[in-house]
């Protein structure tokens, strides 16, 4: 299994980069005097640029190869780090009603989400290495390691941001991991493109980057993917709700300060680890991907009623196991699927696609959620439930439309 290493790192530090953030930007936004909803635009910046970012470079690897976008995917997110401790050196001078820093943090997203869509082309990679049968689990085992990194990450990001040299040690601490995965990408990753394989560029208008039903009627893919296109949006829309709010939540609810914060989520992390590295592969094969999807919806649903009910710490994180496990069924299962009943020519794109449908809920959904959220507080998340709920009408459709056995890899 030495050829999916390169794969593996590169899940791993995608979700580590973000996750280590995690515990430290609402409080970097706090100390700058903004209100908690540019927290939600931060994460919203890089996600927005990720979203016109991760078609293109799934296109361009399915033109150029795989290994030259990821060399180019991750350069970018070296550089971006390298802004970000330029931004916390600078001086507060207010400009347009903010502290400068926090301009040239916005831009260090920004830089970071256009080239940061190689979740795409990772995807690809693997689906170029992998039979039908072993994408199951091997989506599945990169669940897990994206697990890991939520594990890790807000931890690490915590306890470095508590040293003596503050928000300066999680940068650091990232800009490290980017260099180790930088050298692997040039020294390891083997291409799995090769030219014979490769589809000319098509002419792309700015629309089509933009409107993701126009670049889905570009590739047309089957209509069991168009459903499955479908649900995931409603589900990543769910997930950008979750991500805009969870943290200034979880402070409001226990007054956590950044360590405390870290080693809450480093909990929070643990459970999805376990959940995507064994709960979930046990759940696929007893059920097939489909209804463990099902299932996933469902413990969302239930999650997201749950962990408002209760003040208690020991009480919350049982429930919040509840909507963690939905999480950690649908993310493996919903990659798996995708790409099992993708053309195998346009794996690149139509994964592409697919983050793209995840990047534009994120570019739109955290900044909005973090406003709602200043106004109505947790009563937001009974709303949230709403979004699973669709997502489990489309599935029911497609299953009377195209049968149940079409959507098992």
């Amino acid at each position: 299994m030495k050829k999916f290493i390169p794969a593996y790192l590169l899940t791993f530090v995608n979700v580590l980069g973000f996750s280590l953030l995690m515990p430290i930007l609402p409080f970097v936004v706090n100390s700058y005097g903004a209100p908690k909803w540019v927290f939600g635009l931060l994460i919203t910046l890089y996600s927005a640029f990720q979203f016109i970012g991760a078609p293109w470079l799934g296109s361009m690897s399915d033109e150029k190869g795989r290994k030259p976008i990821l060399l180019i995917s991750q350069t970018g997110t070296l550089l971006s780090w390298i802004i970000f401790v330029i931004a916390i050196a600078l001086p507060e001078y207010p400009v347009f009603g903010f502290a400068l820093p926090l301009w040239i943090i916005a831009l260090s997203r920004i830089l970071d989400g256009i080239t940061g869509g190689n979740t795409s082309v990772t995807n690809a990679y693997v689906s170029d290495l992998t039979t039908t049968k072993e994408k199951e689990y091997i989506f599945g085992y990169l669940g897990g390691i994206a697990g890991i990194g939520m594990i890790i990450g807000p931890g690490l990001g915590g306890i470095t941001a508590s040293t003596s040299i503050g928000y300066l040690g999680t940068l650091f601490t990232s800009i490290f991991i980017s260099v180790v995965t930088l050298i692997t990408i040039f020294k390891w990753l083997k291409e799995t493109h090769p030219v014979e394989k490769r589809v000319a560029k098509k002419k792309t208008n700015i629309w089509e980057i933009l409107i993701i039903p126009l670049r889905i009627k570009r590739v047309d893919p089957s209509p069991l993917i168009k459903v499955l296109f479908t649900m995931k949006f409603f589900f990543s829309a769910m997930m950008g709700f979750y991500i805009g709010t969870m943290a200034l939540f979880l402070i409001d609810l226990f007054d956590f300060d950044v360590k405390e914060l870290g080693l809450f989520m480093f909990v929070i992390g643990l459970f999805l680890s376990l959940n995507q590295a064994f709960v979930s592969k046990f759940f696929i094969s007893k059920l097939g991907a489909f209804k463990t999807l099902i299932l996933g919806l469902c413990c969302c649903v239930l999650g997201l009623i749950a962990i408002t009910l209760t003040k208690n710490l020991w009480l919350f994180i049982l429930f919040y196991y509840v909507l963690n496990l939905g999480l950690s069924l649908c993310f493996p299962v919903f990659n798996s699927l995708i790409s099992v009943n993708a053309n195998p020519k346009k794996q690149g794109e139509i994964m592409g696609i697919s983050e793209a449908i995840n990047s534009f809920s994120m570019a739109c959904f955290p900044v909005i959620s973090a406003i709602i959220y200043s106004t109505i507080g947790n009563h937001l998340y009974r709303y949230m439930i709403l979004l699973p709920m669709a997502a489990l009408v489309f599935a029911f459709i497609g299953i009377r439309k195209y049968g149940k056995n079409t959507f098992q890899p």
